[in-house]
Formats: C-alpha cells, sequence, structure tokens
C-alpha cells in the first residue's frame, strides 16, 4: 500500500496555489511589459512539482492570455506602436532560431554572467533616466533596421537563456529608442503574442506542456495582468522607471543565485 506522503507528492497540484502563482506573474507582466516566465518558471518549479523543462514550456502556454490581455489593456489607452511591434517580431522569429543553434556551441556558464551583467547596466541607466510620454517614433528606414536588431537580440537571448523579450525589449525601447516606457511596455506584449503561441504549439509536440496547470496559471495571470496594466498607466514615468529598474536587479539577484547553484 503506497504511503500518504508519496501520494500526495503525486498529486496534481492545487487550483488555489496555481492561481496565486498566476496572479504573481500576471501583476509583473502587467506593469513592466514582460512575459512573466523569469517569475512563474522558479515558482512552478517549486509549488508545482515541475522540472525546469516542463516549468519553462508550461509558463510559456500561461504567458499567452496573459500578453493578450495585457496589450489589450494598453491597446484600449493607445500605448501601442503596432508597426514597431510587428518589425521587432519579425526579428524576434529569426533570432529565436539563431539563438537555438548557438545555443549548442557557446558555453552557457558565459551567457548567464553576461545577461546579469546586461540587467545590472540597463538597471542602473533606468535608474537616471526618466521617460518621456508620447507618440511613437515617426517610421524611417533606419528605424526599421533597428527595431530588426532588437528582435534580432531579443530572439537570440531568448534562444539561447529562455528569458522572455520583454525584459530586453522594454528598456532598450525606452534608453535607446527614447519611446515613451507606456508604449514600449504595451509593445512589448503585443510582440510576445505570435512568438508564445509558436513556442506552444512547439512544446506541446514535444510533450512538455502541463495544459491544465498553464491554463489555471494563464487564466489568473491574464485577470491580474489588467490590474498591473491600470497600475502602470496611473505610474508617473519617473516612479515606472525606479520600480522596473528594482524588478531588473532583482531579476539579477536570481540569476546569479541559479549561476552559483550550478557552479
Amino acid at each position: 500500500m503506497p504511503s500518504t506522503s508519496s501520494a500526495s507528492s503525486s498529486a496534481p497540484p492545487r487550483i488555489p496555489v496555481l492561481a496565486l502563482i498566476g496572479v504573481a506573474g500576471g501583476l509583473l507582466s502587467g506593469m513592466f511589459g514582460v512575459g512573466g516566465g523569469i517569475i512563474l518558471v522558479p515558482l512552478l518549479m517549486a509549488f508545482a512539482g515541475l522540472d525546469q523543462r516542463r516549468a519553462a514550456a508550461t509558463s510559456l502556454l500561461a504567458i499567452l492570455p496573459t500578453a493578450i490581455s495585457g496589450s489589450v489593456t494598453y491597446a484600449l489607452h493607445g500605448e501601442i506602436d503596432y508597426v514597431a511591434a510587428g518589425i521587432v517580431a519579425v526579428g524576434a522569429i529569426g533570432g529565436a532560431f539563431i539563438g537555438t543553434a548557438l545555443l549548442r556551441r557557446i558555453p552557457v556558464v558565459w551567457l548567464r554572467w553576461l545577461f546579469i551583467a546586461l540587467l545590472v547596466v540597463v538597471a542602473l541607466r533606468m535608474l537616471f533616466l526618466e521617460p518621456e510620454r508620447g507618440e511613437p517614433l515617426p517610421l524611417s528606414v533606419p528605424l526599421v533596421f533597428a527595431y530588426l536588431a532588437l528582435g534580432l537580440v531579443m530572439g537570440i537571448a531568448s534562444g539561447l537563456l529562455g528569458v522572455g523579450g520583454g525584459i530586453i525589449a522594454v528598456p532598450a525601447l525606452v534608453a535607446l529608442f527614447g519611446i515613451s516606457d507606456l508604449i514600449a511596455k504595451g509593445t512589448s506584449l503585443l510582440v510576445m503574442v505570435p512568438t508564445t503561441i509558436s513556442g506552444t504549439v512547439s512544446n506541446r509536440r514535444a510533450g512538455l506542456v502541463e495544459v491544465r496547470t498553464g491554463l489555471i496559471v494563464g487564466c489568473a495571470a491574464a485577470i491580474a495582468s489588467i490590474l498591473g496594466a491600470t497600475i502602470a498607466l496611473a505610474l508617473p514615468a519617473r516612479a515606472a522607471a525606479i520600480l522596473f529598474a528594482v524588478f531588473l536587479v532583482g531579476i539579477a539577484i536570481q540569476l546569479t543565485v541559479r549561476a552559483l547553484r550550478a557552479r
């Protein structure tokens, strides 16, 4: 007769636990324009009993409704640059293939520390930057190539490190392109919709997605992302930049702990 502990360990995670995981990821997604996967993955591993591969694949499914609801909230307030989103998405899709290919050749430990350094630099940049809120940038040929390059970097980082593109897209659009932080967040969330769809289809075919878990987490996250986006729309630009910098530092600390444990 199996013991009680073994029976409970094989039981599926309870709906309230999954809902709370989704709320945490959704709030961060809506507030900062990121997918939330960097928060969802460790939570799914810790409280839903998933290994890292399944947690990452299931998180991607959960991010889809989150990105949709968050981008709709920003769209209703006119805070999305649709042309930029389309161009960046094209670059991101191409970059993902490159990142996946490079993953087999580049030592992962180098990539982890480089990405951690990037997050710290961007966080410092955001602390001393006050975004100017306004209209999307007028489109030009150099800007098209710049958007494609940004998407390429996002895709490569996603393929190599398994992170959401919003962590790179939002600070880059604000600090390098001078775009409003609200437009950057809304555009970033919209770019995630096609990328998460393609990734989820691929992961589903590989049998890595826990559909029940992903849907419960995703539904809770989708609702919470509306609240997160509403908070972001109400925050002054300076306060939003400081909060985003603190968020990036928190991610850098989390990744540093993971890298040290991996050693």
